[in-house]
């Protein structure tokens, strides 16, 4: 049904991929995943022809089939547009569509007053759904989903699983999310750039995700123990030939000029020594696996009492302008707890989480880091990345920041160019390095996994789980939920219940 041969993609000289082969058939669900900034996204813009800052070469064929794009985030040019004008901007059959808008509205938890609603007073989810919404009712053949998990509610989520799973239509997707992987995926496309990003790698393979996974680590694993065991083994037979030699070579200096027929006893030794040595150097021995870097990062002498007062919110409404979102907002945190609060699109978490921090980023006794939903609303407040890391311009803070940033696989210039080239999962991890340089003990986080690479994901989860100070979240991400909270909140219209 689609079909891409030799399909090659540069940005500024730089590949991203080289000779991509591959063909979607029904039922195929094609999951893209790789570090930030390897072309997931630019891979689907380049395949629809709208990506106006790549090179591409190759042939794709889509076999006159109408492929639908749900786009990591929505254009700038309609978020003043009504829901309903987004919908239906290319259709007047509103009236030969409405039993399924209202069917699809349902299969979304939406409710109908969202057609009248200006598209930039949405939430992050909500914009998410109609753009679902939109995909559902112009009925496409196949479906280009680009981070389509981002800011769902739970609900949404297991909806989008089945959605995909018992679709005939082949879905080619870009996701974090490693549940909805482990759940839907049966290809993996894996975009990777070794060598220090001087070079681009694809892997493709017809499994499902959570085999690719684990071969991918046995192998790397495997080729690590045997290229390691080779190179010991090398190192004991260049050190043996070496003591042989100098041993020859001490005999040869040493031997008396009255033994000729000893002399060439031994310059025949070394001569098949050092035949030994070159054939020695020209050992083909297994290399070291070729892979791009774990993320690595840690917080520094981060620590909260467990009895300390973190926050105490008693408030009769949560409100966004005039309207009021949820009712009776109570919350009581003392020590080093982690927390998260979920809740369903639109209800509220991510005013709330801005109101926490509003609330305690004025306070003396404790320090407060603070990573948005939207980055660019703080990001946009500055045009280098060392602008936003390292106000002061410290020599020092500048090189241990460029340390830092290393370990997050920041290339050089990344470190020094500027915030609007970064990828949103690039952006993400400025967001953590900068909690850890600040060395912030009360973390404020909305969505803190959300464009991060599921490779990288553990490692950050890991992190958050170890960290001796205090989390206040709002997430979706189900392997979040489990492994670094300790308390689970539900925001609803009537106010915070806790889960567990």
């Amino acid at each position: 049904m689609f079909e891409t041969r030799d399909l090659t993609i540069s940005v500024d000289g730089r590949y991203l991929i080289k000779k991509l082969t591959f063909t979607l058939n029904k039922g195929d669900k094609l999951a893209i995943i790789g570090e930030e900034g390897n072309g997931k996204s630019t891979l689907l813009k380049s395949i629809l022809g709208i990506c106006k800052y790549a090179k591409v070469e190759g042939t794709i064929d889509s076999k006159r089939n109408r492929i639908g794009y749900l786009e990591q985030s929505m254009d700038e040019d309609i978020q003043d547009k009504k829901v309903y004008d987004f919908l239906f901007e290319d259709d007047c059959g509103y009236y030969n569509k409405i039993n399924h808008l209202y069917k699809c509205l349902t299969l979304i938890s939406l409710d109908d007053s969202i057609l009248e609603r200006i598209i930039h007073t949405l939430s992050g989810g909500e914009k998410v759904k109609i753009g679902i919404l939109k995909l559902l009712l112009d009925e496409y053949d196949i479906l280009f989903l680009d981070e389509p998990t981002n800011d769902l509610d739970i609900d949404t989520l297991n909806w989008l699983e089945t959605f995909i799973n018992t679709s005939d239509k082949p879905i080619l997707y870009v996701s974090h999310d490693e549940t909805l992987l482990s759940n839907t995926a049966n290809m993996i496309l894996h975009l990777e750039q070794i060598k220090n990003k001087t070079e681009c790698r694809h892997t493709l393979l017809r499994v499902d995700y959570d085999t690719y996974v684990e071969q991918r680590l046995c192998f790397i694993e495997k080729q690590t123990r045997i290229a390691k065991s080779e190179k010991r083994e090398f190192k004991k037979s260049q050190e043996k030939l070496q003591q042989v030699m100098q041993k020859v070579e001490y005999q040869q200096n040493t031997i008396s000029r009255s033994d000729p027929h000893g002399a060439r006893m031994l310059k025949k030794k070394m001569h098949s020594l050092k035949s030994q040595e070159k054939k020695l150097d020209c050992a083909d021995l297994t290399q070291m696996p070729d892979i791009e870097e774990r993320i690595h990062f840690f917080f520094e002498d981060v620590e909260i009492p467990k009895n300390k007062s973190i926050l105490k919110l008693d408030f009769p409404e949560l409100k966004v302008q005039n309207k009021v979102l949820a009712k009776n907002i109570k919350l009581d945190i003392i020590g080093n707890v982690h927390l998260c609060i979920i809740g369903r699109n639109g209800v509220g978490k991510s005013t709330l989480i801005k109101r926490i921090y509003q609330e305690l980023s004025t306070r003396d006794d404790i320090h407060v880091g603070y990573m948005p939903q939207n980055y660019d609303d703080i990001l946009n407040q500055y045009e280098n990345v060392l602008d936003f890391m390292v106000p002061g311009k410290d020599k020092e803070d500048i090189t241990k920041t460029r340390m830092y940033l290393g370990n997050m696989n920041f290339t050089k210039e990344e470190m020094i160019g500027k915030i609007k080239n970064l990828s949103n999962g690039t952006k993400a991890k400025l967001f953590l390095m900068k909690l850890v340089i600040d060395q912030c003990n009360v973390l404020v986080l909305d969505e803190p996994t959300r464009n991060v690479s599921p490779l990288s994901n553990p490692v950050i989860r890991r992190v958050l789980k170890e960290f001796n100070g205090t989390i206040i979240s709002v997430s979706h991400d189900r392997k979040y939920i489990e492994e670094v909270i300790d308390y689970l909140y539900v925001l609803t219209e009537n106010g915070l219940t806790r889960k567990f």
